[in-house]
């Protein structure tokens, strides 16, 4: 009875890849099978360069770090990340979540992590959101390794600038940070960090420094996208 509702409703209101605007078929979720192949995937290429380590050299300590995909300021990817954030589509999330998640079950750096935490944002703009863009991802994740995710550990006290309304300069500046733990964890956890699309690394910088405040705590960073 839900499939033929659910034919009904697609028969009207059809699912469109978010890459290209074309009608999903059936065996095709979130992007059509023509936009995923075509998508910069940067997975396997960060184990063999420190793209997105070295954002993070003299900063903190990271034990490891990965993204599912290049990010461009145009492009699928894009489009992916923008519907993600500000057109409700929390799907895909899901979509890349799943994705990194079944490449990492067989990573060995990531085989010994205990717990996943996404970056939160500010209760006011996940009011408006109705979610965090990170949630969905981390638990698809989680799911993968076979541990935990925890959405309420660190909390964002000051609803900032998007970051994207920030130049570079802006973005690198880690004078303040909004970034509080919220919730105990034990100590010595190797916890993995997600987030949606790195930049220059500050807002993970922040993150981390907050979350090292307990004992012999291990972060490594897992996101969907590494700015380009």
């Amino acid at each position: 009875m839900r499939s033929l509702v659910q034919d009904f409703i697609h028969l009207f209101y059809p699912e469109t890849c978010t890459g290209c605007g074309v009608t999903l078929l059936d065996n095709e979720q979130t992007i059509c099978v023509a936009c995923r192949v075509n998508l910069p995937v940067a997975y396997h290429d960060l184990m063999h360069n420190d793209k997105m380590s070295q954002l993070f050299y003299a900063r903190v300590a990271i034990e490891h770090c990965t993204s599912l995909l290049y990010y461009e300021k145009v492009g699928t990817v894009q489009r992916l990340v923008h519907a993600l954030k500000y057109q409700q589509q929390e799907q895909i999330g899901l979509f890349l979540g799943k994705w990194i998640g079944s490449l990492m079950c067989d990573d060995e750096r990531f085989k010994d992590v205990d717990m996943v935490v996404g970056v939160p944002v500010h209760p006011k703009r996940k009011r408006k959101r109705g979610y965090n863009q990170t949630t969905q991802f981390g638990k698809c994740i989680a799911a993968g390794l076979g541990v935990r995710f925890r959405e309420s550990v660190l909390t964002k006290t000051r609803n900032t600038i998007k970051q994207a309304q920030l130049n570079q300069r802006q973005r690198s500046d880690e004078s303040q940070s909004p970034y509080q733990i919220t919730e105990a964890f034990e100590p010595g956890l190797h916890i993995l960090l997600v987030d949606d699309v790195v930049t220059t690394g500050t807002t993970l910088t922040l993150c981390t420094r907050a979350l090292q405040q307990v004992a012999n705590t291990r972060i490594s960073i897992a996101t969907m996208g590494i700015s380009v």
